[in-house]
């Protein structure tokens, strides 16, 4: 079968090419098919280009589109080179074994000579075979000319030579200058019989020299019968040089001011080209346009810098730098300038920093001496010299950041809703310094007498308020460090394979509520927490709980307009009635132990977002599970115990009567701290026999720290006197 593909481009009239020439697009022509950008003087439909280019946008065999020179498709146009890429065929012809006879598909072109012919410097005619000769004509109506020929031959599979093309299997010559028609004609005079056992096909291309490579496999597979090779074809306006051109001022094609004629060197014509520092089309009335050279890499040597111009760039040489007397363009330093500027500015930045740092030092003075007096820390000073306040101290601002290594990142410990803690060291002691994110403008001088009663709260169970920092904006306090963590990360963050017994749990809850009532009933005044959760609860070395972060609500503001910004408080542990009055009560206290003591019963997180969104919280779930009695669900299993499930059912009803939605109807913190007492007795003497502090459980092989303080005639103090007795020994 022989199947002949034929380009044949219209040569437009010379009287049409002026006109043609002068025309510019119009807006709606496509600029691009397939990916492929069709720059002017090609285009796609009427008027969207020169006579001569016209292009068409048609779909390949794949289904997609494709740019084509009449029936070639287009891979690429090149502006500056004239150059385009296109896609050939190639022609081959196969011998077939049932006929005796060669199978054909063979192909000619012959391109518009008034505007392209094949490039003869970059293109190759390449044949491919083991026993081909190849010759290449130029055909015209009346006779052929002979264009070149080539001979490849081999005689065995293993005489070929990857990479090589040089005769054997492959031979490649070159495309005479000028040339615009071709077509490959195989001579089988010569044909060897013998390579058809392994070689039954013969090839022949134009291909890019520079980017063909030989393989073996083309000669022992059919694998070039589906391929297409590309070959680089020139166009040029007119097959006149630009001398000629010039002087019909109305066909000249390079309309563009900055633009220039060049000369087509594979032949007659000519194309156009931006001047250089230019780029765009120069076939286009301003197409032209200034390339800023200095944008983009810094075209001088360095340390020369870059000037752009109209056309063109300078490169100069920096302050401190000076050009060579070689005329080489390069810098040089310019030693006695450098080092008299530098030994001037060196002077001159040393005045000016020595007097900065006078200043500076002046104003922070001035800055921290303001805030110490904003802050109540004149009154304050006063009444620990007149009281002889012992235990507590007026840190400055010096001391603290030299305890953080400057509020190193590697010291914080915690973050909470109105701050973040570091740890430090102060006096040789490790302190938990909070630095507080806001504090309320009207307490501001109130702020030292309130630091001062909470110097005297001193528990046991409640973390030891050291001191302040005054000297900042926000105050900072300085408390004892607990070393062993927060009941958040004892609880939800257990090491694999331990475990906390229920007796542990009740005692940390019974600690902590201690704790909570001191605050409430035996500190003057009131101090109602405000944000009690599991991470404000601490442990220290022995596991006794501590409750810290007590007095937040002196430091916050308490009024409703400022409530949804700085009332942080934690969710899941917020009273409800708090949400709806922004009234901080002791009832709120209530509430947020409430769901610490499900937290002790439950191991289970107080807001999951892994579970849907009507068994998120943890306070919701348990009063259904208590209203449907089925509680054990929800239960750790590591206290699941039917000899502790009274114990258990008393907890849960007392976590219950906590998280009441009326306030009024929750118990006092002194209500839970004596049942837990009582639920605490009942755990340890579960008969009834008399209670002995010396027989009380052992937590972690350490001496468990009760909370009930016997005396020999009155049986224990209440808590509040307790409390009372505290500040006034000033423990």
């Amino acid at each position: 079968m022989i199947l002949i593909i034929q380009l044949l481009l219209i040569m437009p009239s010379k009287t049409n090419v002026a006109a043609e020439s002068a025309a510019d697009p119009m807006a709606e022509c496509p600029g691009s098919c397939g990916g492929v950008p069709i720059p002017y003087p090609f285009g796609i439909g009427p008027n969207c280009s020169m006579q001569g280019f016209e292009l068409t946008c048609n779909t390949n065999n794949n289904g997609t589109y494709g740019l084509f020179l009449g029936s070639f498709p287009i891979l690429n146009i090149n502006l500056s080179l004239g150059e385009a890429l296109i896609n050939m065929p190639i022609s081959y012809q196969c011998y077939n074994d049932t006929t005796k006879m060669y199978d054909y598909v063979d192909w000619w072109m012959d391109l518009d000579i008034s505007h392209f012919r094949f490039n003869h410097q970059k293109n190759k005619f390449t044949v491919i075979g083991c026993s081909t000769v190849l010759a290449v004509v130029n055909f015209t109506n009346s006779h052929d000319s002979y264009l070149g020929g080539c001979v490849a031959g081999c005689d065995s599979v293993e005489s070929l030579i990857d990479g090589s093309c040089s005769g054997i299997g492959c031979c490649q010559t070159s495309i005479p200058q000028g040339t615009n028609q071709i077509e490959f004609w195989f001579n089988n005079n010569l044909t060897k019989t013998e390579v058809y056992s392994f070689s039954r096909c013969d090839y022949a291309m134009i291909t890019v020299g520079d980017e063909f490579t030989f393989n073996t496999s083309y000669i022992t597979s059919d694998l070039l019968l589906k391929h297409n090779m590309s070959a680089v074809i020139d166009w040029f306006i007119t097959n006149t040089s630009c001398e000629t051109a010039k002087t019909n001022i109305s066909s000249f094609a390079c309309i563009s001011d900055n633009s220039v004629c060049v000369n087509s060197t594979s032949g007659a014509g000519y194309f156009c080209n931006c001047s250089n520092g230019y780029q765009g089309n120069p076939y286009r009335k301003g197409g032209c346009q200034d390339i800023d050279e200095c944008s983009n890499n810094n075209p001088c040597s360095t340390p020369a810098k870059c000037r752009n111009f109209e056309g063109w760039y300078q490169c100069y040489c920096p302050f401190g730098w000076r050009k060579k007397h070689d005329n080489s363009g390069q810098c040089e330093l310019n030693l006695a300038l450098v080092i008299g500027t530098c030994a001037g500015i060196v002077v001159l930045s040393f005045l000016v920093l020595s007097t900065y740092i006078v200043y500076e030092k002046r104003k922070l003075s001035k800055v921290e001496e303001k805030y110490f007096q904003e802050h109540g820390g004149r009154i304050l000073l006063e009444k620990i010299q007149t009281d002889q306040v012992f235990g507590f101290t007026i840190f400055t601002k010096q001391q603290v950041e030299q305890a953080t290594n400057n509020f190193d990142s590697a010291n914080i410990i915690g973050h909470g809703g109105q701050g973040t803690v570091y740890r430090g060291t102060l006096r040789d002691q490790m302190v938990a310094i909070k630095k507080c994110k806001v504090v309320d403008e009207r307490k501001k001088k109130e702020f030292g007498k309130e630091m001062l009663i909470l110097s005297q709260i001193n528990h046991k169970n409640i973390v030891k308020l050291l001191g302040c920092c005054l000297e900042v904006e926000v105050p900072m306090l300085v408390y004892e460090f607990i070393p062993n963590g927060t009941l958040f990360h004892y609880i939800h963050e257990k090491i694999q394979g331990s475990q906390i017994s229920l007796s542990t749990r009740l005692k940390i809850a019974h600690e902590s509520a201690e704790a909570l009532s001191y605050l409430h009933f035996s500190a003057s005044p009131s101090i109602f927490h405000g944000d009690v959760k599991s991470l404000n609860i601490l442990l220290d070395q022995n596991y006794t709980a501590k409750v810290s972060d007590f007095g937040a609500s002196l430091l916050s503001p308490t009024d409703e307009v400022q409530f949804v910004t700085l009332v942080q408080g934690t969710c899941g542990y917020l009273d409800p009635e708090y949400i709806q009055s922004c009234h901080l009560t002791d009832k709120s206290d209530v509430y947020s132990f409430g769901v610490i003591l499900l937290e002790l019963l439950t191991s289970k997180p107080v807001i999951d977002f892994d579970v849907p969104e009507e068994k998120r919280s943890l306070s919701s779930c348990f009063l259904s599970a208590m209203k449907e009695k089925k509680i054990e669900e929800l239960l750790d299993d590591e206290i699941k115990n039917e000899d502790d499930m009274e114990v258990i059912m008393q907890v849960a009803e007392l976590a219950k009567e906590c998280l009441n939605m009326k306030g009024d109807e929750r118990p006092t913190m002194k209500e839970v701290a004596e049942e837990l007492d009582r639920i605490r007795k009942l755990k340890q003497h579960p008969w009834g026999q008399e209670y002995h502090p010396e027989e009380t459980e052992t937590l972690l092989g350490q001496a468990s720290y009760g909370i009930i303080e016997l005396d020999q005639h009155s049986g224990y103090f209440s808590l509040e006197k307790k409390a009372r007795k505290g500040i006034a020994s000033g423990r």
